[in-house]
């Protein structure tokens, strides 16, 4: 059983490993602020993070984001995790509002399962097939298929991209970074042809064999809160163990 700060270790721990593993085109470090900026819909690489340590007074950092991302065309968006919620008055207080509620979940190795598939492979970079699957299920414009491309390229460390085959065609994907020795599970998506076929869990579970090859000792992801069926496939696996939530908070446009 881990104390307090056996946990507030691992939190920081999975908070920099899931920044690592979705890196921002633009980073700034502003008074124990991160500032990310890449473009495009995804909210984690366009937003605020705070860092672990002393953080600078928010109004102050809040006038400083809003000026970053107002040079950037861009809305300015603050992630709010529990674990460092200091901002939270700050933003109350500026109109900004509450969306995209999310879960932190993290399991050892040892408590993930064991899932295999001769359709499933593993490739330590993303193929043109692998990436048209994430980019149709997703709905990317150009875009968004333009940022997502130079981000898969700015990935430091070990990770696979992997696709699960039915009919021909790539129907579920997923692609991971091992850091530390800690899994990081990105980008899983089913084809919604497929769905309901257990795809999902093989494709994740694809990812966890490589991981657990390459070394890893545990595994985390964050998963929509009120994304049922995804909690319910990721409890399947193993990943019961919620570390903390986060936001985000987006600055209010006037009509």
């Amino acid at each position: 059983m881990q104390d307090d700060l056996g946990w507030a270790n691992l939190n920081w721990e999975v908070e920099q490993a899931c920044r690592e593993a979705w890196p921002a085109a633009v980073e700034t470090v502003v008074d124990g602020w991160l500032f990310r900026q890449s473009g495009g819909r995804i909210r984690r690489p366009n937003s605020v993070n705070p860092l672990r340590g002393k953080r600078g007074a928010p109004e102050a950092v809040l006038d400083a984001a809003e000026a970053f991302y107002t040079s950037h065309g861009q809305t300015p968006l603050f992630r709010v995790p529990e674990i460092a919620a200091d901002m939270e008055t700050a933003l109350d207080n500026r109109g900004y509002q509450t969306e995209g509620g999310t879960i932190h979940l993290h399991a050892g190795i040892d408590e993930l399962a064991e899932v295999r598939d001769e359709q499933v492979t593993v490739s330590p970079t993303p193929s043109e097939g692998w990436l048209a699957a994430r980019f149709r299920m997703g709905a990317y414009d150009d875009a968004d298929r333009r940022i997502f491309r130079d981000m898969t390229g700015l990935i430091v460390g070990d990770k696979a991209f992997v696709s699960c085959v039915r009919d021909n065609e790539i129907a579920a994907v997923a692609y991971g970074v091992v850091r530390h020795g800690l899994l990081v599970v990105e980008s899983v998506e089913t084809d919604g042809r497929f769905r309901q076929q257990g795809l999902g869990r093989r494709t994740v579970g694809g990812l966890i064999d490589w991981a657990r090859r390459a070394g890893a000792s545990a595994a985390c992801l964050q998963v929509v809160a009120d994304n049922t069926p995804a909690r319910a496939l990721y409890a399947s696996l193993g990943f019961r163990r919620e570390l903390y939530r986060y936001h985000y908070r987006r600055k209010a446009i006037a009509a």
